[in-house]
């Protein structure tokens, strides 16, 4: 997701095709061509402009109208009904061939579900079949300690800086009363999956959170190069 003011001008996108299954947009401003997954002008007169990142949440509808019940939707246009994609184009979609080439090295298939996560120092994915199982990451990105947090069986990740009052935290799954919380080994305190202390010595902390993108293993290492994979315990 991105911010569509560039130099204090609001540019107008919309899809103009499709690369090895990664939006083009057109901005109707200038005609240049972006690129979805990196927010880069790839052709046109901003060729090499940088659109600004906006924040986002990856996450099940459950859990977003939890944290804001008072949000609104988007209803499907009946009018426009033909031209909306089947239920089933994610299954459709995963039949097609992907034009990237393939290591023979490769630690992933194409189409394995990653959470990517990328800062200056580095870039990581984390399949999201492990995470399901794994729980909690806690991990170093660079020289950023990361926590990884898996919820809703792996169907909604975030990332946050495992730091709060100074300290490097640790983090484990609650049990017991503690339970669907999580709880960091560091000072004992409890916290909620949007990163807030909620009792204990850091209560009211906040940690700061990162980006994450659930993206096709392919799609991230092609804009990824450098990427690395998370195995547990390596």
């Amino acid at each position: 997701m991105w911010e569509r003011n560039l130099n204090g001008k609001d540019l107008q996108f919309h899809l103009s095709g499709i690369n090895n299954e990664n939006f083009i947009m057109k901005d109707e401003q200038t005609g240049s061509w972006w690129q979805q997954v990196s927010g880069r002008a790839i052709q046109g007169p901003l060729k090499g402009s940088q659109l600004k990142r906006f924040s986002h949440d990856d996450l099940t509808f459950a859990t977003w109208k939890r944290e804001h019940p008072s949000t609104r939707i988007l209803e499907p246009d009946p009018s426009a009904q033909e031209e909306y994609a089947p239920a089933d184009w994610e299954a459709e979609t995963a039949e097609l061939p992907v034009v990237t080439p393939r290591g023979k090295s490769e630690p992933l298939e194409d189409r394995d579900l990653v959470a990517g996560v990328s800062n200056q120092d580095a870039a990581r994915a984390y399949l999201v079949a492990d995470l399901a199982r794994q729980g909690p990451v806690n991990d170093r990105l660079g020289t950023t300690p990361i926590l990884v947090l898996p919820f809703e069986d792996g169907k909604s990740v975030r990332v946050f800086e495992r730091t709060a009052g100074g300290q490097v935290l640790e983090f484990f799954a609650g049990t017991g009363e503690e339970l669907g919380r999580l709880v960091d080994a560091t000072t004992g305190s409890t916290w909620d999956f949007r990163g807030t202390a909620l009792a204990g010595p850091l209560s009211g902390s906040q940690m700061a959170r990162m980006d994450v993108l659930l993206d096709y293993w392919f799609d991230w290492r092609t804009y990824h190069p450098d990427t690395d994979v998370y195995r547990a315990g390596l």
